[in-house]
């Protein structure tokens, strides 16, 4: 299978994980993918692939995914659920920092063959991971605020809460997606990449993403049809 559909394929599976996790265990499915997420998210953003003419990094969709999950909470559950769900992001980036820089700090046995291969992923990951909080932090809190500015904006200006979802949704997500891609690429690989590669990356990492957030807006009606939340709060 090619890059290409490989990737169509990843983001169909994964979406649509996201909005199973919802439907079967509610706020906290959305909690737990975050969580998953989080941390397959800077591990694969390691690879380096070509695909549709470009190179670009992994991880890209599976970053969009958090913040699909993200814009469920705020649209079901409220924007203080959301910043919950921001939190337990950041520190599950924390602790798996912890616990991938411990790793390194054994002398395997002679009979080991597995140290090689974990040392040259993970000595990356300190780095990878401290550049994902910082942008992550900011990001995901940027994304909560705008969702439910777009979010009051719509309601005065048409007068009903409900409708326009897709521009909160996109008007949210693009915005922050774009920030994040300048901001994590920048901090993670500059010096690691050339220039132009490094350039390429950004350009490709939001072109993804803008596909990626226009692609979530069907998911996230569907996880709203779905919704029975009495505990939701505006």
């Amino acid at each position: 299978m090619s890059n290409e559909l490989l990737l169509i394929f990843t983001l169909l599976v994964e979406f649509t994980l996201v909005i199973i996790c919802h439907k079967f265990l509610g706020k906290y499915g959305l909690y737990m993918w975050i969580a998953v997420a989080t941390i397959a998210q800077n591990i694969e953003v390691l690879i380096l692939v070509k695909a549709f003419g470009i190179e670009m990094t992994l991880g890209n969709i599976l970053f969009a995914s958090t913040f699909l999950a993200t814009d469920i909470i705020s649209e079901i559950y409220g924007k203080s659920e959301s910043y919950k769900a921001v939190k337990i992001g950041i520190v599950t980036s924390i602790i798996f920092i912890m616990i991938s820089s411990s790793w390194l700090a054994y002398a395997p046995s002679p009979n080991d063959f597995a140290f090689g291969s974990i040392k040259s992923i993970f000595s990356y990951t300190p780095r990878l991971m401290l550049a994902s909080i910082s942008v992550y932090i900011v990001v995901q809190f940027l994304d909560v605020w705008l969702y439910h500015r777009w979010w009051q904006f719509t309601t005065n200006r048409f007068g009903d809460k409900k409708k326009y979802l897709w521009i909160r949704n996109n008007g949210s997500t693009l915005f922050s997606q774009l920030l994040n891609t300048i901001l994590f690429n920048i901090f993670a690989f500059i010096g690691t990449y050339p220039a132009k590669t490094l350039v390429s990356i950004i350009i490709s990492s939001y072109l993804v993403f803008v596909i990626t957030s226009l692609a979530d807006t069907p998911f996230i009606y569907l996880c709203r049809k779905w919704a029975t939340s009495p505990d939701k709060t505006d």
